[in-house]
């Protein structure tokens, strides 16, 4: 059991103004693995204070100084890997070989590329008479999410400290407790107080406050397109700066010469990963119509391959869901694909399902309508939706991939390099895959239209937290 009745402010250990705790559930066995404080508005407005606080001090550190502190993160980091593997296993339930991996392998790499981009991300530049500096933008205020929860911290956390910014992390609370073994690599590595600190609650209560907070300069948050528009609204007031990671509805066009089964095999893996709780994940093959009938068997004998079970189980491919909360709203998200017309060609929410666990089977639609349900919104589960376009017709597929509000991801699949990247530069998406490239954790990340605003990843990370100033020089 992860019994977390401390928050940490100003680089200290301290009580919540509140003796409430909210439960953290482990989405396989169905039982708490821990509980964390339910903070309220006072103790975010302690946190502001400490960041507030620590800001001018912090600001002033050298890029060197700021550098090395980000290695001995990276080496503290690493030696609790297996800790962070175990935690997140418990709380997210995806399967440990994938949570080992992608969960924590990818924001440990994110301390030592933070730290090699840093100098370039802050270098001062001459524009004529114009020096022009990058200097932190203040106190921000990280708000994150449940699916990839220490990926997503890591990715706002690392770069705005990096910058010379102070921070207010507030997780999500349905998978909070790696952020605390993450408050500890801070503290052993010799933060300074005030620098980073960590506020557990839910987003009526310590959210809202955070975000509204005039103290408070930015607000990165990553979560749902619904809660990103009222964090918009919220953040209005006092005109501070958003950065928003949202949803996703992403496409993988497979234009008529393309290699058909490893197009749909890896569609479908991308689909179902993380049990399909994956912002970019690709949840809608675009497909020749002449092609339908073998895709589809294609698909299902994929899909056939995720077997579900226990996340410490090296056979497992598919975990639980992370809450039954999220099983029921991807269940009757299947249930309105059904009514809506589309053909359920595996997987459903009727089957029957493992005695314990928030699982969700294996789903594929085919003969899905644009436009409906099934095409339109994020389901956030293992369920793909097969669509048709008329043969060789590029901007019919175009038109399907882009026919959403969203524009996170997108794939593209063709033998011919030259025409997959001519559909590739019409999709509007903030990253695309060619032919199952490999995702680039340098590359900059975010979204197009209601999938966001802002990058992360990479040099583009660390300027997103960052003012621009230029300082014009008198001829000499």
């Amino acid at each position: 059991m992860h019994k977390h009745d401390q928050l940490y402010i100003d680089g200290r250990w301290v009580s919540p103004a509140s003796p409430r705790r909210i439960a953290v559930i482990n989405p396989y066995t169905e039982q708490p693995v821990g509980h964390v404080p339910d903070a309220d508005s006072a103790d975010a407005d302690s946190a502001v204070e400490a960041a507030r606080r620590a800001f001018p001090v912090w600001s002033a550190t050298s890029v060197d100084e700021r550098v090395a502190l980000l290695k001995r993160c990276h080496e503290i980091f690493a030696a609790k890997r297996d800790a962070f593997t175990a935690t997140l296993v418990s709380e997210v339930g995806m399967p440990a070989k994938l949570t080992r991996r992608i969960q924590v392998g990818l924001p440990m790499q994110q301390f030592d590329i933070f730290a090699d981009l840093l100098p370039t991300a802050l270098a001062e530049r001459q524009i004529g008479h114009s020096r022009v500096l990058r200097e932190p933008i203040g106190v921000v205020a990280c708000i994150t999410p449940w699916n990839y929860p220490l990926h997503q911290i890591v990715a706002k956390v690392v770069p705005a400290i990096a910058a010379g910014c102070t921070v207010v992390l507030k997780p999500s609370e349905v998978a909070p407790l790696n952020a605390f073994l993450l408050a500890e690599v801070f503290d052993e590595a010799g933060l300074p107080p005030g620098v980073f600190n960590l506020v557990t609650g839910y987003g009526a209560s310590v959210g809202q406050r955070l975000v509204s907070h005039p103290d408070v300069d930015m607000v990165s948050f990553t979560g749902s397109t619904a809660a990103g528009r009222a964090i918009g609204q919220a953040a209005s007031a006092t005109i501070k700066r958003v950065a928003l990671e949202l949803g996703g509805k992403s496409a993988a066009v497979v234009l008529d010469d393309a290699d058909l089964p490893t197009a749909v095999r890896a569609t479908v893996s991308s689909c179902f990963l993380n049990s399909g709780q994956t912002c970019t994940a690709l949840t809608r093959l675009v497909v020749p119509h002449s092609r339908y009938e073998e895709v589809a068997r294609l698909a299902v004998e994929a899909a056939e391959r995720f077997t579900l079970g226990d996340p410490n189980d090296d056979a497992t491919r598919l975990g639980p869901l992370v809450s039954r909360a999220q099983q029921e709203r991807v269940h009757a998200l299947i249930r309105r694909g059904i009514t809506s017309g589309a053909d359920l060609l595996l997987g459903g929410a009727e089957a029957p399902l493992p005695a314990r666990g928030y699982f969700c089977l294996p789903t594929v639609f085919g003969r899905v309508a644009p436009g409906s349900v099934l095409d339109q919104e994020e389901i956030f589960g293992p369920v793909l939706s097969i669509l048709t376009y008329p043969d060789g017709d590029d901007a019919a597929a175009l038109a399907i991939a882009n026919g959403t509000i969203y524009g996170l991801a997108g794939a593209v699949w063709s033998q011919d390099a030259g025409r997959a990247a001519r559909v590739a530069g019409k999709m509007r998406a903030g990253q695309i895959d060619i032919n199952g490239a490999a995702f680039n954790i340098r590359a900059p990340f975010g979204g197009f239209r209601q999938s966001g605003n802002g990058r992360e990843m990479g040099i583009y990370g660390i300027e997103e937290f960052t003012e621009l100033k230029a300082i014009q020089m008198p001829a000499s």
